[in-house]
Formats: structure tokens, sequence, C-alpha cells
């Protein structure tokens, strides 16, 4: 047997990679958070579930976990957009303990077939205990 026989059956097995970048099955990382079953420990973790939506189109997810005061009332997503690869910057706070964190992050995308990235520092704070996502600056 090949090795991409192989790999092919592990993925199977597995699932496919969860697009937050987290080397995880999608099963195992952001679909039990997109589908209510957990929540997002972490400001982090957060930010990498909200990537995964964006990747995968789940405007459901992305204005329920958006804080109240910012959210808007409708979210219409770009289709030829294509969000591609998430890389972690930096964070400040947000764990287990806080009540507000900041993530800096690079979203590696595909628009009409182009490369792009956006950068921002997203602001995330606990409403009703659990993380949802504030704002953001971009530079």
């Amino acid at each position: 047997m090949g090795k991409g026989a192989t790999r092919r059956r592990a993925n199977a097995t597995t699932g496919p990679a969860c697009p937050c970048g987290s080397a995880q099955a999608y099963a195992d990382c952001c679909a039990p958070v997109h589908g209510g079953d957990a929540q997002a420990p972490t400001a982090e973790a957060l930010m990498r579930s909200r990537f995964s939506a964006f990747a995968l189109g789940d405007t459901g997810y992305l204005l329920r976990s958006w804080h109240s005061s910012t959210r808007p009332d409708s979210l219409q997503l770009d289709p030829e957009q294509r969000w591609t690869r998430l890389e972690i910057v930096d964070t400040e706070r947000g764990g287990l303990l806080d009540t507000a964190g900041t993530v800096t992050f690079h979203a590696h995308y595909r628009d009409a077939g182009r490369p792009g990235t956006m950068t921002e520092r997203s602001r995330f704070v606990r409403e009703d205990g659990r993380w949802v996502y504030l704002d953001g600056d971009q530079p």
C-alpha cells in the first residue's frame, strides 16, 4: 500500500482538517463550538472558531459570536473570497479567568483567484459568561 492510500484512510477516519489551523480534525476542534455543543474557552479559541466560520460560510455562528452592542443585523459573505489560512501573531489576556482579551492575527484569503492578507487586532469580551467578538482595528 502506498503512502497516499494510508493518508487518505487516516483523513477519512479523522475527517477534514479544521480551517483554523489547529492541526486537529474540524469535528474535534471548531465544529462543537459552531454547533453550540461547546464554548470557546479563550479569546484565541473564539478567534479560531470565527475564522473557521468565515472559511465555511457559517454566518449564523458569526452573528451568534458577536457582542450584542456591535453585532450587525445581518451578514453577507463575499462568495468570491476564500479564507485559506490563519496566523495568530499575538494574544493579550483572554484566558480562562479573564473577562477581556485581544488577538492580533493575519487571515490569508484568495479573492477572485488572487491572494491577500487581512491583519486585525480583535477585541473580545465575555458576555453572559461566554467569549464574544467586540470589534477590531485593522492597521
